[in-house]
């Protein structure tokens, strides 16, 4: 059965998020196995899509609070009306509750065709560090659960998404679909080291540390550089890579320098070239990633198949994937106790390598073969909605 779906998202390139790493790569295997697909989602100006499917864009303005997000405007761009009228899709999946969701709920009633919406991110914090008042933030989780109540399909990323949706008041049947990558073992590793070595300048000996993410407060970074602070107290040599961009990252560069670890920390900036950044997972020693916002954890899944082991926080979303000391390492969420568990691993090398081996065999698991498994899901979808239509 040939499909014809569209990707409903608020974000995607030039804002890459990990949510926009989703919705790309389930438009770019669905096409590239002979589906059709189409991302749907704001405008961003100046940016030219240069994409291998169709990327139709609507209406949008500056998310001062948030750059470099957009707010999407669909109602009032009547081009982008026509434009999703005109094509016959079987199916819209939204990956966001928000404009580009409500635009999608509103074609698919509209069309009597069914509406997945994937639960990706822990709403109640992003909305909490941008009102600051709390029953602002629950009127605002409020909003979403509505809509996720008014779709067909309601799938998440983990398990501990699950519940985050239940805690926020979600009632109704939920799908875990895992996410992929895109990475695929370098074929010349000792080059991509070299390379990367010096795109980072650093010493082919130096200790490395990576953080690859937004730069907000919600992915406990704080933490992270107190416990670095810690790590170079205790007499540890190292550089640590943030590659990224996020609203927080004038203030977190004033922290590096309060904690006295300028020297030791790097703020590469949003990195786009793929094989760029695999080189640099590929080179990093140790993938730090204190997250107790994500859902998902693609970067950790990133990082897995570049065999760089990740130091995560025990009861995360991104630790369901994780045995602890066989294919990544688990840790408290405190400064000190994180320091320690970091200096511990980087005490012994080549257990550190090993660990890293086991990560890639048991971690990550490519994106073509997950949206094989979505594209199964659609089907059973669309045939169930038909027979009960």
């Amino acid at each position: 059965m040939k499909l014809i779906t569209g990707q409903f998202n608020d974000s995607f390139p030039p804002v890459m998020d990990g949510v926009a790493n989703v919705t790309k790569n389930y438009a770019y295997w669905l096409n590239k196995n002979d589906d059709t697909s189409y991302v749907v989602t704001p405008s961003f100006p100046g940016y030219i899509d240069v994409e291998e499917f169709q990327v139709l864009r609507y209406l949008s303005l500056p998310l001062v609070v948030r750059p470099p997000y957009r707010v999407g405007l669909p109602k009032l761009d009547f081009s982008i009306k026509k434009r999703v009228n005109n094509i016959p899709f079987n199916l819209v999946h939204a990956h966001s509750p928000f404009s580009s969701g409500q635009l999608a709920l509103s074609l698919a009633r509209k069309r009597g065709i069914p509406i997945v919406a994937t639960f990706h991110s822990k709403f109640y914090d992003d909305f909490k560090e941008a009102v600051k008042i709390d029953l602002l933030a629950r009127l605002g989780v409020k909003n979403v659960i509505r809509f996720f109540n008014s779709v067909d399909h309601v799938w998440t990323v983990s398990q501990s998404a699950v519940e985050t949706l239940r805690d926020y008041g979600f009632k109704g049947k939920v799908d875990v679909v895992y996410n992929g990558t895109d990475f695929v073992p370098i074929n010349d590793p000792k080059k991509s080291i070299e390379l990367s070595n010096k795109y980072l300048k650093v010493k082919p000996e130096e200790l490395v540390f990576l953080y690859v993410g937004q730069q907000v407060w919600q992915k406990n970074l704080k933490m992270l550089l107190h416990s670095l602070q810690c790590l170079k107290q205790m007499g540890v040599e190292f550089k640590m890579i943030f590659v990224g961009k996020g609203y927080a990252e004038p203030d977190l560069k004033q922290l590096v320098n309060e904690l006295n670890i300028e020297k030791n920390v790097q703020f590469m900036g949003m990195i786009t070239d793929r094989e760029l950044l695999k080189g640099i997972f590929h080179r990093a020693n140790v993938f730090l990633f204190p997250s107790l916002y994500d859902t998902g954890g693609i970067v950790v899944q990133e990082a897995a198949a570049m065999g760089c082991p990740s130091v995560v926080i025990e009861g995360s979303s991104v630790a369901e994937q994780i045995e602890n000391n066989y294919n990544g390492y688990l840790t408290k969420n405190d400064p000190e106790i994180y320091a320690k568990k970091i200096f511990e691993v980087t005490s012994d090398m080549s257990k550190l390598a090993q660990i890293g081996e086991n990560a890639q065999h048991t971690i990550s698991e490519n994106w073509e073969t997950i949206v094989n498994q979505v594209k199964d899901r659609y089907i059973e979808i669309i045939r169930f909605h038909s027979k009960n239509r």
